[in-house]
């Protein structure tokens, strides 16, 4: 019937919810009713610290997870059986070791060594320990590695020098092969970082300092030839030191070194002549650790000291200053003969020092020279022996345009103070031409001594050949070396204090290390020593 089939429609869908129903909660049912499988666990043991403990732990279990469980902390050096990031497997035995390291500081000694050192400025066969050798500390750090307090390891870890070894280093004379010449007056030279002095003959030598330690910035002796002033390296530990002021008797042997207390003295001491006591002047510079090493003061202090050693009457002449261009590197300065004017020379003037203001009269602008380098050229400087002139070297302008700082034209060049222009006595000489004039000789006359440079247009790099010429420049002799030989190195040379032989002054020279005396009228050249170790030269 149609009515009957409608209703049967209708209750299909009641019946298909009804039964799905029926299904989910008879699924449920079965889930809840049926036995839940129990997860198996596994059986780890850990052995820490003397004991041994058991755990149970689910599958998957790492090393890590499993000492974090059992409450166990891992030092950073610690280490772990398997490792720790490994998963756990049934029964496994897990050990901690503990690891310790420890750092032990042994301290040795190093043996200083022994050196000889053969000069002919010793008798031969006599010894002379010029530095007593002196041992030095090294501190060994060793590295031990213990594992659950079991050594396993014991290695070097580092080394550091405390205190290097001083060598010993004895002097042992040979026969020179140079035979003695007389000599007038102290002769003192710097050779191996020891200062000897020879007076009367060149074969009369005898050590001052045998420290070996002179740096040979300052190599001066006083007028009367009776003191060396002279500058020592720091020490070790010395802190803003580039080097100490020293000064000592040349006239008796066994004297001690009186320190003047003055630090940093690299261009300028000298002696104030004509003083009552022993005086000198000197200028200072600071210590810097970009080259070349300092910045000048370019002051001028000046200190009185007794042969006892006491210092007294320091004071300051000139105040610290710019120094003008390139001041940088520093003033020169140079007292006249009679010790009552003094004379200063810097890379842009050459002028005099008001004692009493302290200021400076520049007599003669320079050309700066530049050298595109962390050094500044300063020019020679040095009075006539009657004070009426100074000698030095002029940088002259550029030829063809070129610039003036770059140029290579250097003048020997005399300031007369009587008035009228520089007198240039040698064009180009050289920029290290260094001139010096000789004592007054026979009807007040006097020579200029300077070098002269084997390529002037590039006196720089150039060697230097020794010339002798009048005081207007005149009469001009290439002394030495002899023409083919290698020149010399730039250098003041020294003039003797008298005649060496006759009415001939002899003049100090430096050449490939050892010292030579060559005659002023050319005719005899002498070599004084032989081990090709001597830097600085002084004759008084």
């Amino acid at each position: 019937m149609p009515g009957t089939g409608h209703s049967v429609r209708q209750l299909l869908p009641f019946f298909q919810q009804k039964a799905i129903l029926v299904l989910i909660v008879s699924f449920l049912a079965g889930c809840i009713s049926a036995p839940q499988a129990t997860q198996s666990l596994m059986t780890v043991s850990i052995q820490a610290d003397g004991q041994t403990r058991s755990l149970k732990l689910a599958p998957g279990t790492t090393v890590k997870a499993a000492l974090n469980q059992a409450g166990i902390i891992i030092g950073s050096l610690d280490r772990t059986e398997p490792p720790m990031e490994n998963v756990l497997t049934d029964q496994t035995q897990l050990q901690v070791i503990r690891v310790k390291e420890i750092f032990e500081v042994n301290e040795v000694t190093i043996p200083f060594d022994h050196q000889i050192i053969h000069n002919e400025s010793l008798p031969e066969g006599e010894t002379l320990l010029v530095q007593p050798g002196v041992n030095g500390t090294r501190e060994i750090t060793y590295r031990r590695v213990l594992e659950n307090n079991k050594e396993i390891s014991n290695q070097e870890f580092k080394t550091t020098v405390i205190k290097n070894a001083i060598p010993e280093i004895v002097m042992v004379g040979i026969q020179s092969p140079f035979a003695a010449t007389p000599i007038p007056g102290h002769l003192a030279y710097l050779t191996g970082g020891n200062a000897w002095v020879m007076e009367g003959s060149t074969g009369n030598r005898r050590p001052l300092i045998t420290t070996g330690d002179l740096d040979g910035r300052i190599f001066s002796l006083s007028p009367d030839g009776a003191w060396l002033l002279y500058t020592v390296k720091p020490s070790k530990d010395s802190q803003n030191t580039i080097n100490t002021l020293w000064v000592i008797k040349t006239t008796e042997t066994g004297t001690q070194p009186i320190d003047l207390k003055t630090t940093n003295v690299i261009h300028y001491a000298g002696w104030v002549k004509n003083a009552p006591n022993p005086t000198i002047t000197y200028s200072t510079v600071e210590p810097r650790e970009t080259a070349p090493g300092w910045q000048a003061n370019n002051d001028l202090n000046i200190l009185t000291f007794s042969q006892s050693g006491f210092l007294s009457n320091r004071k300051t002449i000139v105040q610290p200053n710019s120094g003008g261009i390139y001041g940088w590197w520093g003033t020169n300065f140079a007292w006249s003969a009679d010790g009552s004017q003094m004379a200063y020379a810097r890379p842009d003037s050459v002028g005099l020092v008001d004692l009493k203001t302290g200021t400076l009269q520049s007599k003669l602008d320079l050309i700066p020279y530049q050298t595109h380098s962390n050094w500044a050229w300063v020019p020679g400087l040095a009075w006539s022996p009657e004070q009426t002139a100074l000698f030095t070297v002029v940088h002259k302008p550029a030829a063809n345009g070129g610039s003036n700082e770059d140029s290579q034209f250097f003048d020997l060049t005399a300031l007369i103070f009587a008035g009228g222009q520089p007198l240039s006595l040698y064009p180009q000489s050289g920029m290290f031409a260094y001139p010096s004039p000789s004592p007054l000789q026979s009807g007040k006359n006097y020579q200029i001594a300077f070098l002269k440079a084997i390529f002037p247009e590039q006196s720089e790099t150039s060697h230097y050949r020794l010339v002798v010429i009048d005081r207007d420049g005149s009469d001009r002799k290439e002394l030495f070396p002899d023409q083919g030989s290698p020149g010399i190195d730039p250098q003041r040379v020294i003039w003797s204090p008298k005649p060496r032989t006759g009415e001939v002054y002899s003049i100090a020279v430096l050449y490939q290390g050892n010292l030579w005396l060559v005659d002023s009228n050319g005719q005899q050249t002498i070599q004084v020593t032989g081990d090709g170790l001597t830097t600085q030269v002084d004759w008084k």
